[in-house]
């Protein structure tokens, strides 16, 4: 957990904060991480992350399962779009969910930001104006870098249906992820950054 899923860098920083009404983000939580949140009266845990290798996932299952937080995992991709089905799947993630719920991936950076605003815009009924500041530099979030497909999503979407049609409604009838990303283009230094220096999964 520490070294090779880079916990170690997690030990000061989390990169946990509370973004909706009964909504927090964070980053890979160790088990003080979601002891904490069941304090705070904490009822769920939603994993980003792919795979079943990676060193904090045991710690993870065994922690919830103590304090008794159901978990589950909802995977997300940094650098490329989810499909249509996958975004309805979480829209109906949010409505059944208990809460208070913590969403998180490895770094809770870009996959965290990009639920946190779904989350905001489809459940909370949030502006996506308002709802995709949760992708941020100041969560750790690059748009400059291949990640920044996740910022295309919502930009595409404002340019061409806000007024229109609600987020919901894009995502039902005209949402292409392949579209979506032909119009994107990271810029060397972000990918740079975001895929070498970073080394985000």
């Amino acid at each position: 957990m520490l070294f090779v899923d880079h916990a170690i860098f997690r030990l000061l920083f989390s990169n946990t904060h509370k973004f909706g009404k009964e909504a927090w983000r964070s980053s890979q939580p160790m088990p003080h991480h979601l002891r904490r949140f069941a304090r705070q009266g904490g009822r769920s845990v939603v994993s980003l992350r792919g795979g079943q290798t990676f060193g904090s996932l045991p710690l993870e299952l065994e922690t919830c399962a103590q304090l008794g937080l159901h978990f589950e995992t909802f995977v997300l991709r940094s650098r490329a779009l989810p499909s249509r089905e996958e975004l309805l799947a979480a829209d109906a993630l949010f409505l059944r969910l208990e809460h208070p719920v913590l969403f998180h991936c490895k770094s809770g950076a870009d996959r965290a930001g990009f639920l946190a605003a779904l989350y905001l815009a489809l459940f909370e009924g949030r502006p996506v104006e308002e709802a995709r500041q949760q992708l941020s530099v100041w969560y750790g979030h690059f748009r400059q870098s291949k990640t920044g497909i996740l910022d295309a999503f919502f930009e595409v979407y404002l340019a061409d249906a806000k007024g229109r049609l609600s987020l919901r409604e894009w995502i039902a009838q005209e949402y292409d992820p392949e579209a979506v990303t032909a119009r994107f283009q990271a810029t060397p230094w972000g990918s740079l950054l975001g895929d070498r220096l970073l080394r985000r999964e």
